[in-house]
């Protein structure tokens, strides 16, 4: 379903914000309290997205005027939603307007893509690179936890670079070879990378395949080399196995970024509690998405605190985060009448998706998690029960210890 855009990004952050607020009920106290702990507490995604926007109607149908598919068409895609879109219009002040209502101080961006090939990885990082560089007055590339803490004191927005994917070489030779661009990437700057998505690879089994055969011996491999240069592991997307044996044979911490429990959730792309458990030992945490499909239950921003709420009781508020793998959109979304001919996405092709319960997500559902409404995240911890001590590390005090461990 998605979200009940209007072409004013203040009128739409304003819509969740009420539909939030009518879902949680806060006392004044409580929404006050929330509200400023929110304002002091350094606030970082593990995972996320900066705000994009999507494409305008003329350019994408002048792309397909021209000829372009596949690759071409989605690099050009990309590059505008990613990079481009802030050039014009309102855009520019639509996304500070976003960043200072979340009031969100970090991101650890998906600089990366759902596959190993570097050069497909290397393309999103460019943007995001471009991005930063192209306004230093309001965005800071960082790769330490004080260079993020510095530019929250500057003003300016932290962002850290993750990737979808560990990057290899696509002719494998030897071990060596096939391990060098982990080096290479976090020389760049990204310092989380998943060990697979959703399906298997040479590393691991992902979350969505119908048997769970763990960590490979080259997943092994990779992890050391992520060890050896602050490369965080990440399992968000592995399967509940591949997770559990991360964790056990990785000498720093491990991390699930961005999911949901497996307790409340039947989706794939829940963790259960014993994967939690066997991160939380390596020091590492699990990160709640804002995401209706995998959340279930209500779906709504009351789903999301359910599930924040078992894994603090599960393994403590150490090992706990909030990365709500949806980010902000700013301007209209629109679409083209036009079109071009395409298979599906090969994620549709296994059977496993569709084993799923049927799920009916709604707009209220979404906007009630807007990424503007995440002040309000903070005050649903806060109706919780939570302890300013405890809401200050889930927002970001862990995501900054981890990070410190992993590049010690």
């Amino acid at each position: 379903m998605g979200y009940n855009y209007d072409d004013d990004f203040r009128k739409n952050a304003e819509r969740c914000y009420q539909t939030a607020l009518k879902i949680l009920k806060p006392s004044k106290k409580e929404l006050e309290h929330g509200l400023e702990l929110h304002a002091d507490a350094f606030v970082a995604e593990p995972y996320g997205f900066l705000p994009a926007a999507h494409v305008r109607i003329d350019l994408y149908d002048r792309w397909l005027d021209e000829g372009l598919s596949g690759i071409e068409l989605r690099d050009r895609y990309e590059e505008y939603i990613l990079m481009n879109f802030i050039k014009e219009g309102s855009n520019l002040e639509a996304f500070k307007y976003v960043i200072e209502r979340a009031g969100v101080n970090c991101i650890g961006v998906n600089a990366g893509i759902e596959n190993n090939s570097v050069s497909e990885l290397i393309k999103r990082l460019s943007y995001y690179t471009c991005l930063c560089d192209s306004y230093p007055e309001m965005l800071q590339r960082c790769t330490t936890p004080e260079q993020m803490l510095e530019a929250k004191r500057n003003g300016r927005f932290a962002v850290a670079f993750d990737a979808n994917a560990v990057p290899l070489p696509g002719h494998i030779e030897n071990l060596e070879q096939a391990l060098s661009f982990i080096r290479v990437f976090a020389r760049l700057g990204v310092h989380m990378m998943h060990l697979t998505y959703n399906r298997r690879n040479l590393i691991g089994d992902g979350c969505a395949e119908s048997k769970d055969c763990g960590l490979s011996g080259f997943g092994r491999s990779v992890i050391e080399e992520m060890n050896q240069h602050g490369v965080i592991p990440d399992v968000a997307h592995s399967s509940n196995r591949t997770a559990i044996e991360a964790a056990e044979c990785s000498k720093k911490p491990v991390v699930i970024s961005h999911s949901a429990s497996a307790a409340l959730s039947d989706h794939y792309r829940c963790k259960q509690d014993e994967a939690v458990k066997a991160v939380a030992e390596t020091g590492g945490f699990a990160g709640v998405c804002a995401y209706p499909p995998f959340l279930r239950g209500s779906g709504d921003i009351s789903s999301m605190l359910n599930h924040i709420e078992h894994f603090v009781n599960l393994v403590g508020a150490d090992h706990v985060a909030i990365a709500t793998d949806c980010g902000a959109s700013v301007g209209p979304l629109r679409h083209t009448q036009k079109t071009h001919r395409s298979l599906p996405l090969f994620d549709s092709w296994w059977a496993r998706n569709s084993e799923l319960k049927p799920f009916e997500d709604t707009g209220e559902m979404w906007d009630s998690m807007a990424w503007t409404n995440f002040p309000l995240f903070t005050v649903g911890m806060v109706q919780r029960g939570f302890s300013d001590s405890d809401i200050r590390k889930i927002l970001g005090e862990n995501y900054l210890r981890v990070l410190r461990e992993t590049l010690a």
